[in-house]
């Protein structure tokens, strides 16, 4: 609450990206403010992205405000380079989405040991060989990889 209670609507607009992509147009802008009394101890810039998606087939679009914190100051990280960051952040999210919507990964009960390091490595694993691959949809390809164990062996080019 604390971030998007800033003065935004006062902050300049410091940079905008448009992508096309997987059926969408999406436009991001960023405005990038310096703090020093926020509530999130070391914060020196506060972000607020506004993206907006459009269904490039039926024309709808959404809107979508995401707020974060750096502890970069104006001179260590410009604008673009944040831009970039969060960006970044989140192809790891997307990987982490995949992990746990098809292996179901955060209601694993392995707590102890290298149990879930070992586990989160050979997921990472499949999601990897399967995507080099060519593969698009996950939780199909490991479904069809199922149904035959030599098809698994033939991916990582042991058969």
């Amino acid at each position: 609450m604390q971030l998007k209670s800033l003065p935004w609507r006062d902050i300049p607009l410091l940079g905008r990206t448009t992508e096309t992509g997987h059926g969408r147009c999406e436009i991001r802008r960023i405005k990038v403010a310096t703090v020093s009394n926020l509530l999130f101890p070391g914060a020196r810039q506060a972000i607020q992205i506004k993206r907006r998606r459009t269904d490039r087939k039926t024309g709808k679009a959404t809107i979508k405000t995401v707020y974060a914190v750096t502890s970069l100051t104006a001179h260590q990280a410009a604008p673009a380079q944040l831009a970039k960051l969060v960006r970044g952040h989140w192809g790891i999210e997307s990987l982490h989405h995949v992990r746990d919507t098809t292996f179901a990964e955060d209601a694993s009960q392995l707590r102890t040991g290298n149990a879930p390091r070992a586990m989160t490595a050979w997921r990472n694993l499949a999601i990897g060989a399967l995507r080099l691959s060519g593969v698009t949809n996950i939780a199909t390809a490991l479904r069809r990889n199922a149904r035959d164990p030599r098809r698994p062996l033939a991916l990582l080019g042991l058969a």
